[in-house]
């Protein structure tokens, strides 16, 4: 049966690609990191666990012909019934920002002085998002003021410790802790996993405004405005310009949403003009000049010279 812009075939889905999108690329950007926890690449194949409400969906996303991308259902997920098949095809779509045309970012990027090796070099890369506000904001806040290979370490840690799991072929799949697994928890419990003591009130506070229902992903994608919803997240503690920026990238999908106090940004600029110190903030305005509603875009792109 066709359903929008997949084809629900059973025990697999076959999700239609926009014709800007190298499944390679994105794989690339997906092996980053040896330490990821909530999905792992084998054989150019990726396997991951999909939390739908009380159920968890084991997934295998793979690319054998040009124009699509094939989701497999693993384990006694194969069973799951056709909502739960639509709401993963959606949420893969989502994570991998295949409803959105990058053609004008392409053709603009083309003619920028930063991006246009940016985009010979990594075309059909797609911003790979973070479905779920809460499982975004903690990363964000996670990721504040040390290094990747830490930040990863701490998700690793927080998830095997508060998050859901399931079995298939040996395997463990991990679903992120949801907002309810660590509203109710004391500061101590998070401080045990290495964590600083004001992030880990950070993640409690931000799991306390979820439970209490002060704090969506509907809530902010209602306000259709980036700058009111990063508004809204600065005033939450311990969400900063750049997290929230952050989270409206790769979370709400802002195109806008731009990071611009970020060193890796910072540090990719350095880079691609050949310099030994890193631009200031009123020079990257300068530079970002033509970007405009691609900030997000432009920002990803860039990033991808630093690994």
């Amino acid at each position: 049966m066709r359903i929008q812009s997949w084809d629900d075939i059973g025990n697999e889905l076959k999700l239609v690609l926009p014709k800007e999108f190298n499944f390679q690329e994105n794989i690339n950007y997906l092996a980053r990191s040896s330490n990821e926890c909530l999905f792992h690449i084998d054989n150019n194949r990726i396997y991951k666990a999909i939390p739908i409400g009380e159920e968890i969906a084991l997934i295998e996303v793979s690319s054998v012909e040009e124009n699509h991308l094939i989701v497999r259902f693993l384990g006694e997920s194969k069973t799951t019934s056709k909502e739960i098949r639509a709401d993963v095809a959606r949420y893969v779509r989502e994570w991998f920002d295949l409803d959105r045309d990058l053609s004008p970012f392409y053709a603009m990027a083309k003619k920028d002085l930063l991006l246009d090796e940016a985009v010979d070099s990594f075309y059909g890369l797609r911003i790979i998002g973070i479905p779920d506000l809460f499982e975004a904001l903690c990363w964000g806040i996670l990721g504040q003021q040390i290094n990747l290979s830490f930040a990863y370490t701490l998700k690793r840690r927080l998830v095997e410790k508060f998050g859901r799991s399931a079995m298939h072929d040996g395997v463990t799949y991990w679903v992120f802790p949801s907002p309810e697994d660590i509203a109710g928890l004391p500061v101590d419990e998070l401080e045990g996993l290495r964590m600083t003591k004001k992030k880990s009130e950070y993640l409690i506070g931000v799991a306390q405004l979820m439970v209490e229902g002060k704090l969506s992903k509907d809530m902010l994608l209602e306000i259709g405005d980036y700058k009111s919803a990063e508004k809204m997240l600065v005033k939450i503690r311990g969400i900063g310009p750049w997290t929230a920026n952050y989270v409206l990238m790769r979370c709400l999908r802002y195109p806008s949403a731009f990071p611009i106090d970020d060193v890796g940004l910072q540090n990719a600029i350095k880079h691609r003009l050949g310099r030994e110190k890193k631009p200031a903030k009123d020079e990257i305005m300068k530079l970002a000049v033509n970007w405009t509603n691609w900030e997000s875009y432009a920002t990803f792109y860039l990033w991808r010279f630093l690994y």
